[in-house]
């Protein structure tokens, strides 16, 4: 009919592009979570004590262990072994460890806690407690136990994760895991 303008055809529903789903990814609620931890107590112990997460976690490892090597700070924590040797070398200049060799290894360089360092961590670790005890408040002590249970279970299967991630890779980006494999050497043109 005349002065009708023409109907409109329109596309066939296509499916949206997968993303991710935020309010139920557990990866970025956990990064979230640690990260927003990480920097509200990093500002307190900066402003109190000079001293930063990175230091923080290597005081705590040392309370625990009295010496450590900056290999095993990595490993436990995943902190990069480059970080960690500059977290040692500032802590040494604080006075709060001493850097020496390992016994059974002439080469391994081990950081042992000093009194003052020992001292540092446990002025801060009044500060972490309550702010672990305000973060679990919302829970029960069920809760609380039933969650230090799951992530426990969590860490130890990260191994499982990168071994799941890195076949992945292989399958679907086989270039791309060749280059990983080989970082020194040239990609193939």
């Amino acid at each position: 009919m005349a002065g009708r303008p023409a109907a409109r055809k329109t596309a066939p529903p296509s499916a949206a592009p997968a993303v991710v789903d935020l309010d139920r990814y557990v990866p970025a609620f956990m990064t979230w979570i640690a990260n927003k931890l990480s920097r509200g107590a990093s500002q307190h112990y900066l402003a109190v004590f000079d001293v930063g997460i990175e230091t923080w976690r290597v005081l705590v490892l040392l309370a625990v262990h009295r010496s450590i090597s900056a290999q095993q700070v990595s490993r436990v924590i995943g902190m990069d072994k480059a970080s960690v040797s500059r977290c040692f070398k500032s802590m040494q200049a604080r006075g709060l460890v001493t850097m020496g060799l390992d016994a059974a290894d002439g080469r391994l360089r081990i950081a042992t806690l000093t009194k003052k360092g020992r001292d540092l961590h446990d002025q801060i670790l009044g500060i972490a407690l309550e702010r672990e005890r305000a973060f679990l408040a919302v829970l029960d002590d069920d809760e609380r136990e039933t969650l230090i249970g799951l992530l426990r279970r969590l860490h130890e299967n990260l191994p499982q994760v990168e071994t799941a991630t890195t076949a992945y890779v292989e399958r679907r980006f086989p270039q791309a895991a060749r280059r990983r494999r080989r970082p020194q050497e040239e990609p193939d043109e």
